[in-house]
C-alpha cells in the first residue's frame, strides 16, 4: 500500500487532501486513480487509511475509511550530529528517521568545513526535514522527527536542556560500552530512560576542548569498538546499539 504525509493540521476532517509535492507524485508518479486504497500518516502518531475519492490537476482528494493510533516511542532520542561535507547528512537523517529518533540538530563543531548563514541554516533544515518526511514513508512510521536548523556544540549547551541519559561518541581512552551506562541507569531508576541523546562529531571527531565541554555538561563517552569509523557509520552503529537496549527490556 502507497503511503503519503499530511500535517496533523490538515487530517481533521472525514476527508484528506493532498496538494504541492505530496499531490504531484500521487497523481503523476504513482498515478493513483478514484477508489485505490492508500495510508496517509500525519507524523504525530496517525495512520489514516484511505480511498482516492477525487483527482484533479494538482491535488488528490481521499476519504478515510479508518485510522491507526500509534503510541508515541517509549524513549525520546535526540541525534545531534556534527555536519559533514556534501550529502552524507541526508543519508544520516534517513537512517535516522528508520532508526526511531525523535530530533536531529545537525552541529557546526569547528572540524565542520560546512558554514551557514541563518537564512541559510533555517532552508538547510526545511530540505533535510523533507529528507525525514520521505523516510517514514519508506518505513512505516507514524511519527515523523524534527529536524532543527544547524547550530554549533557551544549554542546547543547553553540551551541546558536535561536529557536522562546524555551520551557521546568517543575515540578516547575511558569510553564504555553504552550497555553499561544502561545498566547503571536501570539500576538507579529502575526502569530504562524516557530521554537520551548521542553526540556524533565530524571526521576528525570533535575537538579536545569541544569534547570536555560536552563531557562537562553531562555527557558520557561511549566506545564505538577499535576501529575509527566514517561519520555516517558511526551514527547508524549508536542508534542500532541504543534502540537494542532499550528494547532488549520490552
Amino acid at each position: 500500500m502507497h503511503r503519503f504525509y499530511s500535517p496533523p493540521e490538515q487530517c481533521r476532517g472525514a476527508t484528506l487532501s493532498l496538494t504541492g509535492g505530496e499531490a504531484h507524485h500521487a497523481l503523476h508518479v504513482v498515478r493513483l486513480r478514484r477508489g485505490e486504497r492508500v495510508a496517509v500518516v500525519n507524523g504525530a502518531g496517525t495512520e489514516f487509511l484511505c480511498e482516492v475519492q477525487d483527482c484533479a490537476r494538482d491535488k488528490i482528494q481521499f476519504t478515510v475509511a479508518g485510522k491507526n493510533s500509534v503510541p508515541p516511542p517509549s524513549c525520546q532520542i535526540t541525534l545531534l550530529q556534527a555536519v559533514p561535507k556534501g550529502k552524507i547528512i541526508e543519508s544520516i537523517i534517513q537512517k535516522a528517521t528508520e532508526l526511531g529518533v525523535s530530533r536531529i540538530v545537525p552541529l557546526l563543531s569547528e572540524r565542520v568545513t560546512t558554514r551557514l548563514g541563518n537564512g541559510s541554516a533555517a532552508h538547510k533544515a526545511a530540505k533535510w526535514q523533507l529528507v525525514a518526511v520521505e523516510a517514514i514513508k519508506q518505513c512505516g512510521s507514524a511519527w515523523l522527527p524534527r529536524v532543527e536548523p544547524s547550530i554549533t556544540p557551544k549554542e546547543f549547551l547553553a540551551r541546558k536542556e536535561n536529557s536522562e541519559l546524555p551520551l557521546i561518541a568517543s575515540l578516547q581512552p575511558g569510553s564504555r560500552h553504552a550497555r553499561e551506562y544502561f545498566r547503571d541507569f536501570q539500576n538507579s531508576h529502575g526502569r530504562l530512560p524516557k530521554s537520551l541523546c548521542i553526540w556524533i562529531g565530524p571526521e576528525g571527531d570533535f575537538t579536545p576542548e569541544e569534547a570536555a565541554a560536552i563531557q562537562a555538561g553531562g555527557a558520557l563517552p561511549i566506545t564505538l569498538g577499535r576501529l575509527v569509523l566514517r561519520v555516517e557509520t558511526a551514527a547508524i552503529y549508536c542508534l542500532s546499539i541504543l534502540n537494542y537496549e532499550l528494547q532488549s527490556a520490552d
